[in-house]
């Protein structure tokens, strides 16, 4: 039996850990709980890609990691790559008060993995971003989660929302998992 291909996934939130795991089988994902500075940006690609950049100074292997956002349409993006603070500051409630002035209720959730290979020549690096994108609409909490906007959001073409679905309907549908087969097929093809 072929031994997995181990993949070093930089984060601290074990739900995201979770749920890369499931996504990525075949692989071996192990964490490395780096607080990585964060970018004040609101492109992900370039979150990533300077998340990569500092954890490639820390760790001398191949690395990956994440950065999630929630894109309002009636809002031009906002709250973007944001949505962690304002669920901090606000909780849910909030985050779908931001909408109660508008009858667009359309969002998109996107996942952006970025993902480096080391060199010794810093300006050799290797650093590539994948994107994972789902449409929505921001609903009413329905669903138990404790994980971010999980109970608000209900995917295009489904009647549930991510925090109403088992974690492996979730995997098969989420912007975590495009974004994650996007990297897994990098993966597979140069390896």
């Amino acid at each position: 039996m072929a031994q997995k291909r181990t993949l070093i996934f930089i984060t601290g939130n074990k739900n995201k850990l979770r749920e890369a795991r499931g996504i990525l089988k075949g692989f071996e994902v192990r964490d490395r709980d780096i607080d990585l500075p964060e970018l004040q940006e609101t492109s992900g690609a370039l979150i990533v890609e300077d998340k990569i950049r500092r954890a490639l100074k820390l760790v001398d292997d191949a690395v990956f990691v994440e950065d999630t956002g929630l894109y309002y349409d009636a809002l031009g993006g906002l709250p973007g790559p944001f949505v962690k603070w304002f669920l901090e500051r606000t909780g849910r409630r909030g985050l779908l008060d931001l909408l109660s002035a508008y009858d667009d209720k359309t969002a998109y959730a996107k996942c952006y993995i970025g993902y480096g290979i080391p060199a010794r020549d810093r300006k050799k690096e290797k650093i590539i971003v994948f994107e994972g994108s789902v449409k929505g609409r921001m609903v009413e909490p329905a669903g138990e989660s404790k994980f971010g906007f999980d109970p608000i959001f209900l995917p295009d073409g489904h009647d549930k929302t991510y925090a109403q679905m088992v974690e492996e309907e979730k995997n098969r549908i989420s912007h975590r998992r495009l974004a994650l087969e996007k990297l897994r097929e990098y993966l597979e093809k140069h390896s």
